[in-house]
C-alpha cells in the first residue's frame, strides 16, 4: 500500500471521528433527560474482573457511559489527528494497523442509541443494527491490534490490502452472527449479546499473543524498541477494556490514562524505530 492510500485512510479516519463527535454532542444533548431512566433499566452490569471487584463497592452512575463514550471519541479524534501529523511521511505498516484500533473507539458513540430508545421508542430493530455496528468496529480493533503485531514480527508489508480485508470479514461474521437483545442491555448502555465470556476470553488470548509477538520482534530484529511497544499494547488494551465497560466513576479516568500512556507508547516507539531507516 502507498504512502498516499495508507493516508487515505488516516484523513477518513479523522472524518469518521470528528462526525461521531458532532453526532455525541448533539444525540447526548437530545438523550440527556432519559439517561437515568435508561440506567434503571439496565439488566447487569458489565462483565471483566475489575468489575466483579468493584460490583459490591461502587454503584452505576447513569452519566458515567456518556463520558466514557465521549472520552472515547475524543480520544479517536486527537490520536488519528497526531498519527497522520507525525507519520504522513513516514511508512510504517504497523501504524497503519494501529490506526485502526485507534478509529474504531469513534463507533462508542452508538450506545446513545439506548437512552435515545427509552426517549423515542422507536422499534428495537434499530438499536439491534447499531450494535451489530458497534461490536463490528470494536472486533476489527482488537484484530487489527493483533495484525500490527504479525507485521513487526516480519509479514510480508505488500499484503496489507489483503489482511485488512480478511479482519474486516472477520469482525463482520462475529457481528452478525452474535445474538444480541434489543431490549436488554447493560449499565454501560450496550445492549446484551451472546457469548460474552467467550469472547471475553478470545479477547484475552489475543492480547496474550500480540504483546509475545511484539516481544519476539524485539529479539529477531534486535531492537527494544518493540519491548516497549508490547507493553503500550496492554496499556492501550487495557485501558480501553477499562474505559467502555465503565459505569461508576472509579474505573473511567485510570483506564483513560492507561489508554492514552500506551498509545503514546506504541506511536513514539515506531516513529522512532522507523525515522532510523
Amino acid at each position: 500500500m502507498t504512502l498516499s492510500a495508507r493516508n487515505d485512510f488516516f484523513r477518513g479516519g479523522i472524518i469518521l471521528a470528528a462526525l461521531s463527535l458532532c453526532l455525541i454532542a448533539v444525540g447526548g444533548y437530545v438523550a440527556s433527560s432519559a439517561y437515568a431512566q435508561a440506567a434503571a433499566s439496565a439488566a447487569m452490569r458489565p462483565g471483566g474482573i475489575l468489575q466483579a471487584l468493584l460490583e459490591n463497592r461502587a454503584y452505576p452512575s447513569a452519566y458515567v457511559p456518556f463520558f466514557t463514550m465521549l472520552a472515547a471519541v475524543v480520544y479517536s479524534l486527537i490520536s488519528i489527528v497526531l498519527i497522520y501529523y507525525f507519520f504522513e511521511k513516514t511508512q510504517s505498516t504497523e501504524i497503519l494497523f494501529f490506526s485502526f484500533f485507534v478509529i474504531s473507539l469513534s463507533f462508542e458513540f452508538i450506545r446513545l442509541l439506548v437512552p435515545l430508545k427509552t426517549e423515542f421508542y422507536f422499534p428495537a430493530m434499530y438499536l439491534i443494527t447499531g450494535s451489530r455496528v458497534l461490536l463490528f468496529a470494536r472486533y476489527f480493533g482488537v484484530f487489527s491490534l493483533f495484525a500490527a503485531s504479525v507485521y513487526a514480527a516480519g509479514l510480508d508489508a505488500q499484503k496489507q490490502q489483503s489482511t485488512f480485508f480478511i479482519l474486516v470479514l472477520s469482525a463482520l461474521i462475529i457481528a452478525i452472527q452474535v445474538p444480541i437483545d434489543g431490549i436488554v442491555w447493560d449499565s454501560t448502555f450496550m445492549p446484551w449479546s451472546g457469548y460474552r465470556a467467550m469472547f471475553a476470553m478470545v479477547e484475552t488470548g489475543i492480547l496474550a499473543v500480540t504483546m509475545l509477538t511484539f516481544f519476539i520482534s524485539a529479539y529477531t530484529r534486535g531492537s527494544r524498541t518493540y519491548v516497549f511497544i508490547g507493553i503500550g499494547t496492554f496499556l492501550a488494551f487495557t485501558g480501553r477494556h477499562m474505559l467502555i465497560n465503565s459505569d461508576t466513576w472509579i474505573t473511567p479516568l485510570p483506564g483513560l490514562l492507561a489508554l492514552v500512556a500506551g498509545t503514546w507508547l506504541i506511536a513514539s516507539r515506531l516513529r522512532r524505530e522507523y525515522l532510523w531507516l
